[in-house]
């Protein structure tokens, strides 16, 4: 499709090949189209797309993280509006938040090229569900490309930028947590630099008012069925022609599976799950006795093809739920009796550590729960690494929905209980439980400033947690607009979130050290009394990104120990039960290796016995 683009080849090329994730050759691949302007915000396991986009020169792409993935969509599509080549990146659940602006962006099309990378993560890896992408394509009628390696990661989302430009759509590319994080050899090229169209002035395509949509919806259901025609003859629609008795219809990296457990099978590999090339199916399956469709998560392929009037097999015989193997694929076809049972199948006799998933030694979110636990508060919490504390042994969270809803919930919470008639309150056990919501920075600024604006304006009576440890934490450190640097670790504007809560209308608000327990304990005690909406700033940097904050370790004298068990509730993995009993007691130990030498161990420990490691 190039005949359609002012395309110059750069003198410099990119090496010919190297090993690269998923994710890494994405980035490869939108830099090899010439994209202009790119943004993100970060979620495993899509995060590592848009650092790698970063380390690109400047002078080729602008990078950025922006607040939330609406906020990435809305910025790329300015960019395309513009006439550039532009690229938003995002996990599954971050498409829920974009949805809003994907949902007209359909209908409006594109100038530049635009691209939306979703990372699926089937098996629940590091998520709050395993939703399917393909879904919202179907829903919102825009082609979903599916890489099953990470050479086609590079090569569909290179491809995608000619198939958005031209069709005049949005282009899904849809990556699974499997793809974005398997490394293997990758082929690259140059870039191929596309000079921008600049703004086009049609506001009866760029503005969706009722009766311009009405126009545009037509031209959606016209796109679509080009669309179908052109993955009919596409190249990267695989058939491997084989066994006429078994034919396979896959897609993504199920086509690996099936190629390893099957390899002699008549196998249609589709790159695109929308639109599906309604002719080529039909002949495929017209080829073959017996046609199976192997997807991860949802029947979405299957449920099209039957749709056709086409008998397919898939689900009755493959999961719904969690990531597909080889093994999985394998029981699958010996259940439809397409394999023989694998004779003297080995056994995996497995036993598994036992150890709860706990915070970080010297975490600064662990005197907040603990704080919150002391209260006996009723907490809905949010999502990041503070979640943990939903387990023992900080056990303090209550509810957990997704991005920012803690402190609407806790909104929810405080009018139901305005309600409720003071019986039904005493026999839930809540009439005196304090109503608190705890919410991390960079959630807080991806969705929980709404949220605290309706608290205030509705008057509710809760306290906000905000838990300040600096930094994006649970992806892996990256920097946010309260961390005063951009994606390219540029200085810029850092938000001052004590005048951004007394903006907001908050007259109740305390910056607290984490460290600090006595401290802490005061502020929320105090906190919880006032009537009101009243916010605790939770303040420490997080202690492992972007650097490794440590201090002198810590021991513990076991003369002194009396094993009461004050050190093992912070739920510190450097603090063990040790070997050793005196007088009767079990002793406790700090392995001096993890100890960052927080200190919080030592403030709350009853009897005076753990001290600095002798050097």
């Amino acid at each position: 499709m190039d005949q359609h683009l002012n395309v110059i080849e750069r003198e410099t090329a990119a090496p010919e090949a190297r090993p690269l994730n998923g994710n890494e050759a994405i980035a490869q691949g939108a830099w090899e189209a010439g994209v202009r302007v790119a943004a993100a915000y970060p979620g495993t396991p899509s995060t590592e797309i848009l650092e790698t986009i970063a380390r690109y020169p400047a002078e080729d792409l602008h990078a950025q993280w922006s607040t939330n993935e609406k906020v990435s969509l809305d910025v790329v599509i300015g960019a395309s509006f513009a006439g550039v080549r532009a690229l938003s990146a995002m996990k599954h659940v971050g498409l829920n938040v974009a949805a809003d602006a994907l949902m007209s962006l359909t209908y409006i099309g594109v100038n530049g090229g635009l691209v939306i990378v979703v990372c699926d993560d089937p098996g629940i890896h590091s998520s709050q569900n395993e939703q399917d992408t393909r879904l919202f394509c179907r829903l919102a009628q825009v082609p979903c490309l599916e890489p099953s390696d990470a050479q086609e990661a590079l090569d569909f989302t290179r491809l995608a930028f000619d198939i958005s430009e031209e069709f005049d759509t949005p282009v899904i590319v849809r990556s699974t947590t499997r793809l974005s994080h398997t490394r293997s050899p990758v082929a690259t090229g140059p870039r191929r630099e596309a000079s921008s169209r600049g703004f086009i002035e049609n506001t009866a395509k760029n503005v969706m008012m009722p009766n311009n949509a009405r126009t545009r919806h037509p031209l959606l259901i016209e796109r679509e069925t080009k669309l179908r025609a052109y993955f009919d003859t596409a190249e990267i629609t695989h058939w491997d022609r084989g066994d006429t008795k078994i034919g396979v219809i896959t897609a993504s990296t199920a086509y690996t599976y099936v190629k390893e457990v099957l390899p002699e099978a008549s196998v249609l590999k589709l790159a695109a799950s929308y639109p599906l090339p309604d002719r080529l199916i039909a002949e495929f399956c017209e080829s073959v006795e017996r046609v199976f469709v192997v997807e991860e998560l949802e029947p979405v392929i299957e449920t099209e093809i039957r749709a056709m009037g086409i008998r397919a097999e898939g689900k009755a015989f493959f999961p719904r739920v969690g990531e597909l193997s080889p093994e999985l694929v394998r029981e699958g076809f010996e259940q439809a009796q397409v394999l023989p049972p694998a004779p003297n199948r080995e056994q995996w006799k497995i036993t598994p550590t036992v150890r709860p998933p706990v915070l970080c030694p010297g975490c600064p979110h662990t005197t907040s729960y603990m704080a919150l636990r002391a209260l006996d508060a009723r907490v809905a919490g949010d999502i990041g690494c503070y979640t943990l504390a939903t387990v023992e042994p900080l056990r303090s969270i209550d509810t957990c929905v997704s991005m920012g809803s803690s402190i609407a919930n806790a909104v929810g919470m405080a009018k139901a209980r305005g309600m409720a008639k003071a019986r039904d309150m005493a026999e839930a056990g809540d009439e005196s439980k304090p109503i608190i919501a705890t919410v991390g920075d960079s959630t807080f600024l991806h969705s929980g400033i709404p949220p605290l604006i309706d608290a205030v304006y509705n008057k509710a009576n809760i306290t906000v947690i905000l838990l300040d440890n600096h930094v994006t934490a649970m992806t892996g450190g990256q920097d946010h607009p309260g961390t005063g640097r951009t994606l390219r670790g540029e200085e810029t504007h850092k938000v001052d979130y004590e005048e951004l809560i007394k903006a907001i209308g908050v007259k109740w608000v305390r910056k607290v050290d984490s460290y600090d327990v006595p401290a802490m304990y005061q502020s929320f005690r105090e906190a919880v009394d006032y009537k009101g909406v009243s916010v605790v700033i939770s303040d420490r940097p997080c202690v492992l990104d972007p650097m490794k904050i440590r201090g002198p370790a810590f021991q513990v004298r076991l003369d002194g120990c009396t094993g009461c068990q004050m050190c093992m509730n912070l739920g510190c993995p450097s603090i063990t039960w040790s070997n050793e009993m005196i007088d009767g007691h079990h002793k406790v130990k700090i392995d001096s290796a993890t100890c960052i030498g927080c200190t919080l161990c030592v403030q709350i420990c009853p009897s005076d016995c753990i001290r600095p490691t002798v050097q």
